[in-house]
């Protein structure tokens, strides 16, 4: 069992109101990033709230109940520190979950056949870590097996996930892919602008 942990409790500070809830296509920015996960695959998705809390659960309300969507609020969201909300997140999952593909709720470009192409390398290699691959840098949605959770939630401010990736480079299996959407996330007025669909 592989769940997701999408990180959806920033405070859209740069974007001027909150950025889970604005249009994308005919759902939202949240409401695409959890289809993109359902329909790849995960077995489970969990969002972490925080910041705008109301505005991201308005732009799930719509998706079909049927869907295997969890909502968890960081009570610490407003230290500013993605790592609260990554560690509240996986402290949540299901005691199945043998790993985490670990989301940014504001990356609505993310693909399907990534995602895929990120488990599928999982269940092939059982590396502790997957990570996507553009033009040699790394990306998101990255995949953190259960094996490296305890490490993970060991971690205090100021260090980040970085410092587990490095501390384990040499288990880390990198995934090609021949887009840049896993590098784009939206932070400001513009980057949504740029991104957004034409429809």
């Amino acid at each position: 069992m592989i769940a997701a942990v999408v990180l959806a409790a920033g405070k859209s500070e740069r974007m001027g109101r909150p950025k889970m809830a604005l249009p994308w296509g005919d759902t939202t920015v949240l409401g695409q990033v959890v289809a993109t996960l359902v329909h790849a695959g995960l077995d489970q998705v969990l969002v972490v709230t925080g910041g705008g809390q109301v505005e991201a659960e308005q732009a799930l309300s719509h998706l079909p109940g049927d869907w295997p969507l969890r909502l968890v609020f960081n009570p610490d969201y407003a230290a500013g520190e993605m790592l609260s909300s990554l560690q509240a997140g996986i402290a949540s999952l299901d005691e199945r979950s043998e790993a985490a593909l670990i989301v940014l709720g504001d990356q609505p470009q993310m693909e399907a056949r990534v995602v895929r192409s990120i488990l599928g390398a999982y269940r092939d290699a059982g590396a502790g870590l997957v990570i996507p691959s553009y033009a040699m840098r790394r990306g998101h949605p990255m995949l953190v097996a259960r094996s490296l959770w305890a490490e993970l939630l060991a971690l205090r401010p100021p260090q980040t996930l970085r410092e587990l990736i490095q501390a384990h480079e040499a288990d880390v299996l990198y995934v090609t892919v021949d887009t840049p959407s896993v590098l784009q996330d939206l932070d400001t007025p513009a980057d949504y602008q740029q991104h957004k669909p034409l429809n």
